[in-house]
């Protein structure tokens, strides 16, 4: 392999739930966005390069909380996701304003991705050893057709303020993913995380499920199947759901996956993942790294 592993992190969303711009919101004890305790745990990990994928609204902003400290330690690149930036052929339906997805997101990289890369979203804190995981599989560089995603255990992705959302995995016995099902409704219990198709009757989920939150590795030809792929899913949103169809990088794995066009190596990872979602939201994750900058997993000052 010639070329680093890269980082991508996808910091574009308009946070309509929060009420705000989530990406640049303060966790930490000097200003620290979840972004920043991404890029100190990818750089421990080993990565070197990360491509920001932003908006415009947000590009000067970004770059002066972020970006500027990010550049101190690795080669940065920003990408802007436009509504009309659309392979050719397709257009910009009339009154959209919803960015496409994740997929589009990472699509918006085209042209930069020269090395398998690690796509992420900006907003989720997901821990060292899972970006020790990652990279491992990036630097041993996969196969055209080999992917992979950390696969978080239920019980470290679970809310103390309701009920969420989870893609359940499936796995054979070597670990490679067979498929995701998407559970709307999962809850903590004293006892053990349990979830409801209809909001009536509950079942049991065990608490070292695999779940995905988005954390993939890729090599740098799977940037063919997202631009390949994404005028079929055009066609299809122009014809149902025009102004708020998206394209998700799950939707194109599971479909390589069921027609046999690749495999998903499913990395197990002790990390404790958060998220940010509403506002609510920020105090719990607060407290949980200030936890864990108390018993030393981080330094008070990232850039210090």
């Amino acid at each position: 392999m010639d070329k680093q592993p890269i980082l991508v992190v996808m910091a574009a969303g308009i946070g309509s739930r929060f009420g705000g711009v989530k990406q640049l919101a303060s966790f930490g004890q000097n200003g620290e966005s979840i972004i920043d305790y991404s890029l100190f745990d990818a750089y421990r990990a080993g990565f070197r390069r990360v491509i920001f994928i932003i908006s415009d609204a947000i590009q000067a902003d970004f770059k002066e909380k972020i970006g500027k400290n990010a550049e101190r330690r690795m080669e940065v690149r920003y990408v802007i996701q436009r509504l009309n930036a659309l392979p050719e052929g397709c257009v910009l339906p009339e009154g959209r304003a919803k960015p496409w997805g994740t997929g589009h997101a990472v699509l918006c990289c085209k042209g930069l991705i020269d090395a398998p890369f690690a796509a992420i979203n900006g907003d989720d804190f997901y821990g060292r050893d899972a970006f020790q995981k990652i990279y491992s599989f990036l630097a041993s560089d996969p196969a055209a057709n080999e992917y992979a995603m950390a696969g978080f255990l239920l019980k470290n992705t679970l809310s103390e303020n309701g009920y969420v959302s989870r893609g359940v995995c499936s796995t054979d016995q070597s670990g490679y993913l067979q498929s995701i099902v998407e559970r709307t409704h999962i809850i903590s219990t004293c006892d053990g995380p349990m979830y409801t198709e209809d909001g009536l009757i509950y079942q049991r989920l065990p608490e070292v499920t695999p779940v995905s939150m988005n954390l993939w590795g890729f090599p740098a030809a799977f940037m063919e199947e997202l631009d390949s792929r994404f005028a079929a899913f055009h066609k299809e949103a122009m014809r149902t759901n025009p102004l708020k169809a998206e394209y998700f990088l799950p939707f194109v794995v599971n479909d390589t996956l069921k027609e046999g066009k690749s495999t998903v190596r499913v990395l197990s990872t002790d990390s404790k993942w958060f998220g940010v979602t509403y506002h609510d939201d920020v105090p719990f994750v607060r407290d949980a790294i200030a936890r864990m900058t108390a018993d030393g997993e981080y330094p008070a000052s990232l850039y210090a």
